[in-house]
């Protein structure tokens, strides 16, 4: 079989999605892997105006600055992805990037270890962005959960100063938008649990303890370990040299995480706006292009019931993108419920309809000459 057919027939099986040819479609993915491996390579930006513009940055900020890195693929329009908090972009769309780079190449903003200024992270994706289209190639914006707040901050500075980037699409994976989402504002304890591993994250500068960051470090630990014990799952989802591979990397990420690396990431969330709180003609639409919005159907050890992202893009996603979708992203029946940004673990379930969506942004062609 020519390596044409592995990636049409990796995208068909994608879009049916049944449970009996999932170790079939692992086989072919695998076997493409094999055939053609990763090349990630990192990226030397060619347009730094935006991040020149910040001028009098500090030291401190310089070090927030994420590592761009590149992986080529096989079409006119690229994909940038924004991870959550972890594990690292190139590893939350682990089991994806075959597909996406069907549609162009891939780029992943890792955050550094150590640090994390939203201010220059937003000036770098304005600079790759504004790269990309000056080469006729308009971008997807792939955010995931914390990821898919740094997008909606990013487009929301835009918009506030009357800038409106071109983009060929908007993805937004359990978007956690604001603190409000994990943390509601007068309620003494979380509700969820990652919310009550945050919380003390948010204290002033100097106020965190390390305890407290080895507390919430344990927390995202326990939850990947938790996805990686369902053996079945795994097996239908990669290879055993695979599993381990990336539970090893995951694992290396998390703990090499920095205590002030982790609270500057956290602390980020503070400095977001609230969709809620931009709900007005004046700042929206954020964006015309084509957007999907995705929740999982298991959002609540995230997301905290009132969060202003559920209330937001559910009850009113077209206000925010006139050419917006939302979805809850559910399980086959008998099967584990989908949780939180789970790319990794409910893949199949993700697929569809990520698929429909590059599918119709690729019908519809390079919006530069609009």
């Amino acid at each position: 079989m020519s390596r044409l057919n592995f990636s049409h027939t990796f995208s068909f099986l994608s879009a049916l999605g049944s449970p009996p040819l999932r170790p079939f479609h692992t086989l072919l993915r695998s076997t493409e892997e094999r055939f053609r491996p990763p090349q990630i390579v990192a990226h030397r930006p060619r347009v730094m105006t935006a991040q020149a513009a910040l001028g009098g940055a500090s030291f401190f900020a310089a070090r927030g600055r994420a590592h761009i890195l590149r992986e080529a693929g096989g079409g006119r329009i690229p994909t940038i992805v924004l991870g959550g908090l972890v594990p690292d972009s190139t590893e939350q769309v682990f089991l994806l990037r075959r597909s996406l780079l069907k549609s162009g190449d891939l780029y992943y903003l890792n955050y550094a270890a150590d640090a994390f200024s939203l201010d220059l992270i937003c000036a770098q994706l304005t600079d790759l962005v504004a790269e990309l289209v000056e080469t006729g190639q308009a971008p997807v914006l792939f955010g995931v959960s914390f990821g898919a707040g740094v997008v909606l901050e990013w487009l929301r500075r835009a918009r506030s100063g009357g800038v409106e980037p071109v983009l060929a699409g908007v993805v937004l994976v359990s978007p956690v938008t604001c603190v409000a989402d994990l943390v509601p504002p007068g309620r003494v304890k979380p509700t969820t649990l990652i919310g009550r591993a945050l919380k003390p994250l948010l204290g002033k500068e100097g106020e965190v303890t390390p305890a407290a960051v080895e507390r919430s470090r344990t927390v995202f630990l326990r939850l990947f370990e938790a996805g990686a014990q369902n053996k079945h799952a795994l097996r239908a989802l990669m290879t055993s040299a695979e599993s381990r591979r990336l539970k090893s990397v995951v694992m290396e990420t998390i703990r090499g995480i920095t205590p002030a690396g982790a609270q500057q990431r956290v602390r980020a969330l503070a400095e977001m706006a609230a969709p809620t709180d931009y709900f007005s003609p004046q700042f929206l639409p954020l964006s015309p292009a084509p957007t999907l919005v995705l929740f999982a159907e298991c959002e609540d050890a995230v997301l905290d019931e009132r969060a202003p992202a559920l209330l937001a893009f559910e009850r009113a996603h077209r206000a925010y993108f006139s050419h917006g979708e939302v979805r809850r992203v559910k399980s086959h029946w008998g099967e584990s419920p989908v949780q939180h940004a789970s790319l990794i673990f409910h893949l199949y379930e993700f697929l569809p309809p990520l698929l429909s969506f590059y599918q119709e942004i690729r019908r519809r062609g390079l919006p530069l000459a609009a």
